[in-house]
């Protein structure tokens, strides 16, 4: 009887951990969506988003004030459109409001940064990011670096 209560409580405890355990991923890895019900959703274009992936944070002065939504390609010019989701409590960002896409430290995460304009009017859901600056790829700087520290020592 003895032996039975115990292996019952060790594995509630197992239990107890694993679901520890889960909340604590998420948490961490920063991914549940709970605030950002009833978001409204705007795109924006970029030439190139280097390592950007959906879910990424979409910040403003540093604080998240969104999500990435969806990562998709237009068949018509071959740009990536990328759609964010904004909190419902950041719907006064102006129509002139520009995205970047920027790194976390030097070998980071990619995220979207948006800067308000000085429009009076106002994005709304469906509504089009125009002014965007697309992500620096490591690889072609270090390219460039080289090949012109290559080139000007001839």
């Amino acid at each position: 009887m003895k032996r039975s209560a115990v292996e019952l409580w060790v594995g509630l405890f197992v239990v107890a951990g694993l679901a520890s355990l889960g909340v604590l991923a998420f948490k961490v890895g920063n991914l549940s969506s709970s605030d950002i019900r009833d978001a409204y959703k705007v795109t924006a274009r970029f030439d190139n988003i280097g390592g950007l992936s959906v879910k990424a944070p979409v910040t403003l002065a540093g604080v998240r004030i969104g999500r990435v939504s969806d990562i998709r390609i237009d068949s018509e010019d071959y740009r990536a459109i990328v759609e964010l989701s904004i909190r419902p409590d950041f719907d006064n960002l102006p129509l002139d409001t520009s995205a970047a896409i920027l790194t976390q430290g030097l070998l980071g995460a990619q995220y979207v940064g948006v800067e308000p304009g000085g429009e009076e009017e106002y994005l709304k859901d469906g509504d089009e990011i125009e002014l965007t600056q697309s992500a620096v790829v490591l690889e072609q700087m270090l390219g460039q670096f080289l090949y012109g520290q290559a080139g000007g020592s001839e």
